[in-house]
């Protein structure tokens, strides 16, 4: 689809009667094949010779880069490629125009300083994002990538040697990023949601977050209803 997130998802559709489906048995083996690696243990998906028991890469670093946060030199690698996917929209197109009430959705002093390390940055020429969840806005471990705004500073030379930082300092340099949360009308945007779709003025943002944590795609819906029907 084009559409930099990743959402991912196992969908059974049936039709009552006999007739088969209009999907190649190519797709068909793929979904299974992700099917059953998801089903392994997590002892079966450790056999990859370049991952440690203790989920550390036995590969090294490419030359001049700093592997920062809590990922490994695959997960690292897996993020270049897709920013590099020139099929993939880039998040710009799915952003809203800055104004004054973004400063909401900026994370807040502790946030940066307690979860830092654990956050998925993207910024708006990236090509990736991960999937955005009903706690989204509320916790911030794995609910969903958070955007750089200040895109001229680079990632790693702000989380380069921080950890050995006095806490007031470390805060000084993850605020250069300006890290935000994105918006529900991103989110709705990246969830393929035409532009006059939108939340009655009483709901709040929070509850937004939830709505659309709990919703699925547009066009991968809109796929699935043309199978059932073709």
């Amino acid at each position: 689809l084009g559409i930099p997130n990743s959402r991912l998802r196992y969908f059974l559709i049936a039709k009552l009667h006999q007739e088969p489906f209009q999907v190649s048995g190519q797709v068909s083996l793929l979904v299974l094949l992700e099917f059953a690696f998801s089903s392994l243990t997590s002892e079966e998906k450790n056999l990859d010779p370049n991952i440690n028991p203790d989920c550390s890469s036995k590969k090294s670093l490419p030359k001049g880069a700093v592997l920062f946060k809590l990922e490994t030199v695959e997960e690292m690698e897996r993020k270049h490629g897709q920013d590099n996917d020139s099929s993939i929209q880039m998040l710009k197109d799915f952003l809203e125009e800055e104004h004054e009430e973004m400063s909401q959705y900026f994370l807040p002093p502790k946030s940066l300083l307690r979860y830092s390390f654990l956050l998925d940055i993207v910024k708006p020429t990236c090509r990736r994002s991960t999937c955005f969840t009903k706690g989204y806005g509320h916790y911030v471990e794995g609910t969903g990538s958070v955007l750089q705004t200040a895109v001229d500073i680079q990632l790693e030379s702000v989380f380069k040697h921080i950890e050995e930082l006095p806490e007031e300092e470390k805060l000084m340099k993850l605020s250069t990023l300006k890290l935000r949360y994105f918006t529900p009308r991103e989110i709705a945007n990246l969830h393929g949601f035409p532009p006059e779709f939108g939340f009655p003025d009483k709901v709040t943002t929070k509850q937004c977050y939830r709505l659309l944590g709990n919703s699925l795609n547009v066009h991968v819906v809109a796929k699935l209803i043309s199978i059932l029907l073709g």
